[in-house]
């Protein structure tokens, strides 16, 4: 079920530094408190492939995520201290050395539960022992949400495993999210800053369309 337009789930999870400090992070609080966006990415596991190229480009583009008053958190279901691990590991070598935002920990799988963007199928229930047993890895899958100074979901998209996500458009739809809230307009397809947006009514996309 979709969260867009909903408030995200209320709950604190454990997250890493790169300092090495364990803390807990409830994004819904960090967003309402700080009265900041934030964008929410959530990869498989530390020490693989694709996922070290998604930490480093999100990391090269802090400056204009916070140029847009976005705060970045990255989240897996490894733990805390894989997490460090990593993060002293020099990107040479596969590592994640360099990157400065926060990384939750959700080892036990409540918030990618919650959020129902754990690899899991298959599930069976064998009566006879009471176990319940399923195929997948029961990591998550490339799941991204933006999340308003509300605390609401304005975006969330899930890519599969083998497929890189393009940071680009995460600052493109911040940018689309944010002229809304402040000219209330709305934004048409493939919009980007300085293009022309419209209003919401039958006169405002004629007008578009005419000069487009």
């Amino acid at each position: 079920m979709t969260l867009v337009g909903k408030q995200f789930p209320n709950l604190a999870v454990d997250a890493m530094n790169e300092m090495g400090d364990t803390f807990k992070i409830n994004v819904l609080e960090e967003a309402k408190t700080n009265n900041k966006k934030i964008v929410l990415f959530w990869y498989p596991k530390d020490f693989t492939f694709v996922c070290p190229t998604e930490l480093h480009a999100f990391q090269a583009a802090m400056d204009e995520f916070e140029k847009r008053n976005t705060m970045v958190i990255g989240a897996s279901c490894d733990t805390p201290e894989v997490h460090f691990a990593w993060l002293n590991t020099p990107k040479d070598d596969g590592g994640i050395e360099g990157v400065t935002y926060p990384i939750l920990a959700d080892t036990n799988r409540n918030l990618a539960n919650r959020l129902g963007i754990l690899d899991i199928t298959n599930e069976r229930y064998d009566e006879e022992t009471g176990v319940l047993t399923v195929d997948g890895d029961n990591v998550t899958y490339r799941a991204t949400y933006l999340i308003d100074e509300e605390g609401t979901v304005f975006h969330e998209g899930v890519n599969h495993m083998p497929v890189g996500r393009n940071v680009n458009e995460f600052l493109r739809l911040i940018d689309a999210y944010a002229h809304v809230q402040k000219n209330g307009e709305v934004c048409p397809a493939n919009w980007e800053e300085g293009k022309q947006a419209m209003n919401a009514n039958r006169d405002g996309v004629a007008t578009y369309l005419a000069s487009n």
